[in-house]
């Protein structure tokens, strides 16, 4: 029995459990659409453009077992979702490209859409992938899909010359019994058991008389439990990354925030600062994470991760293993001996967020939306198995700072890449794969403009979710980081425009949230209604006044960074313009 190649790509894309596969259909890969449309098992989601492909495939592969699938025709097809394929790289999340190419049987140069689409995938994936026959494809891509899961998770891209899809061949044998999803087809797997040694090398330095805190990064998600039983054992504090959000239950006594250091609240730093150890788990101490290298880590730093390169990059410490964090965990577990409950850390903790919730509940805004009671109120609409993607800007941080999340997999945010636009294509992902959870999109006015009209395909295929457009006129966060240095923020307004027109456009209800007295029934009708399986869009009038702690403290870092003559320029240039600006023309 002979088979098309495109046929070969469906059947190992229906083994590895994928449901979706975004893209937009072209010339040279209508075969395998023609094959797609037809699989039982996998979705062929039509979008409008191919960066929110990328972003629609990490918003599936972060909220479930599944692994987003981008499909993609080359050349422009390729470029314009780059920018999301780049964002799964540098925040670890699995995904499969299927990158189309040019026919490679015509020995003829200059075809449409050819460009060097390796030297283009390579810095911005962990393989790339050719299959050398058609008859290779299944096994090709099915290696894909386990090198995306392996250790650090990435992106990995399959190179498929046009032909290939077209051309029959003999069919290879079907799959084994047995060989579904991450089946050991790719180049390995994760890291196995820590060394012995290495394990009660951290027993060691984690045991009393020391006080330690835990650190915990995306890379723990996996072993969630497990890092409230350590906590727990050490009686220790637990901080977390940006990703690493709701990794420890954000309503544990022991959780204490997202992040220390210079980005953190008084009470956060006072307790940081009272730590003698710390264990650092599936984390990178990257840039924003530690809100531009605004932290230091004690000297006692056990660092744990399943990449090899992470360890000692930025802090140097004083045990590291590469290990998988679970493995890790559950094998220290057994190395620790009990500490009794920390009564009194646990009150300080908790009188801390007391405190904290007090004062945000001080600040309310006069003629807009307030920032805590927004996120307050839509976590009591929404429950506590929502889901809510981020965008780069202001609201990743507000949402960070003011969400309570009981387990990851429920905070998506486009972190180390940043990239704008992220939010409304990775919550139609998001919702695709989880249509029984809400789902909402915390979209900055300035990012909605980049990908708001993939609110088309959300109508389209019936993907229910809220987009809370968080509104103030600007680039919110650069604005935010420009004022203070230049007493200015320059090429930051945004053209006018109006939300419910683009509702209109993309069929979606609107709904207007203008202040904190309409909060509960207007975020309480925006989720009834997007149960129906539509989307929509709620216009909130947010108040950006009081900057978030993690633009604070990454304005502080940088200008304490500075040269003494140029930390003095800087704040004098500023003076001088705040001077020259109350004096008027």
């Amino acid at each position: 029995m002979s088979k098309r190649g495109a046929q070969e790509v469906v059947r190992a894309l229906e083994a590895e459990g994928a449901r979706f596969a975004f893209g937009i259909p072209g010339t040279h890969n209508l075969e395998l659409y023609d094959v797609l449309v037809d699989s039982g098992t996998v979705t062929a989601v039509l979008v409008t453009d191919e960066q929110s492909a990328s972003f629609m495939a990490d918003g599936v592969s972060r909220t479930s077992d599944s692994v987003g699938v981008v499909n993609l025709v080359p050349g422009a097809g390729l470029t314009h979702a780059m920018s999301g394929i780049a964002e799964a790289l540098l925040d670890q999340v699995p995904m499969v490209v299927l990158a189309c190419a040019v026919r490679d049987d015509t020995g003829r140069a200059f075809q449409l859409h050819d460009v060097d689409q390796t030297a283009l995938l390579r810095p911005v994936t962990k393989a790339v992938l050719r299959a050398a026959r058609p008859a290779g494809l299944y096994r090709v891509v099915r290696e894909a899909f386990a090198l995306a899961r392996a250790g650090a998770p990435g992106p990995v891209a399959v190179e498929v010359p046009a032909n290939h899809y077209l051309v029959s061949h003999a069919a290879a044998g079907t799959p084994a019994d047995g060989d579904g999803p991450g089946a050991s087809l790719g180049p390995g797997t994760a890291p196995g058991e820590p060394a012995p040694a290495d394990v009660e090398a951290a027993a060691r330095v984690l045991a009393a008389p020391a006080r330690p805190a835990l650190y915990v990064g995306n890379g723990a998600r996996g072993a969630a439990d497990l890092v409230r039983r350590v906590a727990e054992r050490l009686a220790a504090p637990v901080t977390t990354t940006v990703q690493g959000k709701g990794v420890m239950d954000e309503g544990h006594p022991l959780w204490l925030w997202n992040g220390f250091g210079a980005s953190a609240p008084p009470f956060v730093r006072r307790v940081m600062d009272g730590r003698d150890a710390l264990l650092a788990v599936g984390c990178r101490f990257a840039e924003v994470a530690t809100a531009s290298y605004g932290l230091t880590p004690p000297e006692a730093l056990v660092h744990v991760d399943i990449d090899p390169a992470a360890l000692g990059r930025n802090h140097p410490p004083r045990v590291a293993v590469a290990a998988d964090a679970g493995r890790f965990l559950a094998a220290l577990l057994d190395a620790l001996p009990a500490r009794p409950r920390d009564a009194a850390l646990e009150a300080e903790l908790a009188a801390g967020h007391r405190a904290l919730g007090e004062a945000w509940a001080r600040d309310a805004s006069r003629d807009r939306v307030t920032p805590a009671r927004f996120f307050e109120a839509l976590q009591r609409a929404a429950g506590p198995e929502a889901i809510y993607a981020t965008d780069s800007g202001n609201g990743t941080f507000l949402a960070m700072e003011h969400l309570r999340l009981g387990a990851p997999g429920r905070f998506l945010g486009p972190v180390d890449y940043s990239c704008m636009g992220y939010a409304v294509p990775a919550a139609i992902g998001a919702a695709l794969a989880n249509p029984d959870r809400p789902v909402v999109a915390l979209a900055g006015d300035g990012a909605l403009l980049m990908t708001g009209l993939e609110l088309l395909t959300a109508a389209s295929y019936g993907a229910g979710l809220v987009v809370c457009v968080l509104r103030d006129g600007e680039l919110g966060q650069i604005a935010q980081f420009a004022r203070p240095p230049l007493a200015r923020s320059p090429c930051t307004r945004l053209p006018g425009y109006r939300v419910e027109d683009l509702a209109r456009l993309v069929g979606a209800p609107c709904l207007a949230l203008g202040r904190d007295a309409d909060l509960d029934s207007v975020l309480g009708r925006a989720l009834g209604l997007a149960r129906e399986a539509t989307p929509v869009l709620v216009d909130v009038a947010i108040d950006y006044s009081r900057p978030t702690y993690f633009t604070r403290g990454v304005l502080r870092t940088n200008l304490w960074r500075l040269p003494w003559g140029d930390r003095l320029r800087v704040l004098g240039r500023a003076l001088a313009r705040r001077t020259v600006a109350r004096r008027g023309p």
